[in-house]
């Protein structure tokens, strides 16, 4: 927060021509002060991080921490850089421990509104300490939506969710979009691709200890950490509403 609204460095990640990532000072300051801190605690787990890749742990001699096994730190230090950049206040920290493929715990904090979510496998979600449940929709009408699906291949089914929800709202960040199905701020959320694991481990565990439905496109688990980057889909919805998003889908 220091730093928002006060970037002196944003430039656009890799070399691809037209490229529209952003990362920011502020992504690698976030970045070297989560790991800082997780190492001093964990210092035999892996960590994978948007920004500086994958860490083994027990001093590089562990797994490569794609091959879901041990514990691993996921870390998106600061999803929704664009938004970040351009000072719209709806960006977050994430972080996910994945034990043995399966997420373990999610925290999404919200800085500029001071906003936490966590989760622990089994202990259910909260909000600011408070536990949180989506709130029961008669129907997908009455949904706020936030769908991300390309426009050729998708085409006709964006639009029949499009049509089927109340509204179409598109955040500009994952994690935090997915911490909102937890308590309804967002009811429904999908997206096909585009994503990595750093993107979901937190904010999807968060929403389904909350009691929503979160899988894949197809209805299959909704975090593998062998996907590559920028493959992950997901959708998330209070289980009556996820079914019928499922079918629209065309899963």
């Amino acid at each position: 927060m220091d730093l928002y609204g006060r970037l002196t460095q944003v430039r656009t990640k890799g070399t691809r021509k037209g490229s529209r990532d952003l990362v920011t000072e502020a992504d690698h300051a976030s970045e070297a002060l989560i790991l800082e801190g997780l190492r001093a605690r964990f210092a035999g787990d892996g960590f994978l991080a948007e920004e500086s890749g994958a860490h083994r742990g027990d001093g590089g001699a562990g797994p490569r921490p794609d091959q879901g096994v041990g514990r691993v730190w996921v870390v998106d230090p600061l999803d929704g850089t664009v938004n970040y950049a351009h000072g719209l206040p709806f960006f977050c920290v994430s972080i996910g421990l994945v034990v043995d493929g399966r997420a373990a715990v999610g925290v999404v904090f919200d800085p500029a509104r001071g906003d936490l979510y966590e989760a622990v496998a089994g202990g259910g979600a909260r909000r600011n300490g408070e536990p949180v449940a989506p709130p029961h929709r008669e129907s997908l009408a009455q949904c706020l939506a936030t769908v991300v699906l390309p426009q050729r291949a998708w085409q006709a089914r964006a639009r029949a969710v499009k049509r089927a929800t109340q509204v179409n709202r598109v955040l500009g960040s994952s994690a935090l979009a997915l911490a909102y199905v937890a308590d309804g701020r967002v009811d429904v959320y999908v997206q096909a691709g585009g994503l990595s694991a750093w993107d979901v481990a937190a904010g999807g565990l968060i929403a389904a200890e909350a009691g929503a439905t979160v899988t894949d496109l197809t209805g299959g688990p909704w975090l593998d950490m062998a996907r590559p980057t920028g493959k992950v889909g997901v959708v998330a919805a209070a289980p009556l509403r996820h079914a019928e998003l499922l079918r629209l889908l065309g899963a």
